[in-house]
């Protein structure tokens, strides 16, 4: 990931670079946790600060690597940005494997753009990765492209705007992240965020 990547209107990323971790969660193929905190390792030698994770990576996966990986680093020396959309909900009957085949995931995926989701979502990714707080946080997949979500995504753009979007700024004004922005492949949804809230950073992943 670089920073073309990034439309900045207040967040001023403090990196040029950073590490995604979709392949840490196993998105491809079988990452050993080995080879995966040997990534990461290299990444941190080669001098990257800023992370780049999700709840949707693995399922959970992706953030406790990294979690595990960064918790004994000095948490002002890194920037690292989670998701939220998908709320991850253990279940004896999970079908993780549906969506990700290599990787052993407990948990079930449920699209909630709501303010509750959200913010649940915000506090079960601190518990994964082990910190206080997040640099950023991307409201995930809320495209046309996305085709798992349960409505149109216009409709769940709407909640959206009733929901993850006022809330994200309340917890920015908590301090349990610093800037908030929505994280897609289509530029359409980009565009409307800016005239209907009020984002720091966005991404366009394609």
């Amino acid at each position: 990931m670089n920073d073309n990547a990034i439309k900045s209107v207040h967040y001023k990323p403090p990196f040029k670079f950073g590490l995604r971790g979709v392949p840490l969660g196993n998105e491809f193929a079988v990452v050993t946790d080995k080879d995966a905190y040997a990534i990461l390792e290299a990444a941190w030698s080669a001098g990257i600060r800023y992370y780049d994770v999700s709840p949707w990576y693995g399922l959970g996966l992706a953030e406790r690597r990294f979690g595990s990986f960064l918790h004994n680093k000095n948490r002002s020396e890194y920037a690292i940005s989670s998701k939220v959309g998908k709320l991850l909900k253990a279940s004896r009957t999970a079908k993780g494997r549906e969506l990700f085949p290599f990787s052993a995931s407990p948990n079930d995926v449920i699209f909630d753009y709501t303010a509750s989701g959200v913010r649940r979502s915000v506090e079960d990714s601190l518990q994964r990765l082990g910190v206080d707080s997040l640099d950023i946080v991307f409201v995930h997949d809320l495209s046309s492209d996305n085709k798992l979500l349960r409505t149109r995504w216009q409709e769940q753009f709407d909640i959206a705007v009733k929901g993850a979007f006022p809330e994200l700024t309340r917890m920015r004004k908590e301090g349990l992240i610093k800037g908030w922005g929505i994280g897609v492949n289509t530029p359409e949804p980009i565009l409307r965020v800016f005239s209907e809230a009020d984002p720091d950073v966005c991404l366009m992943a394609s």
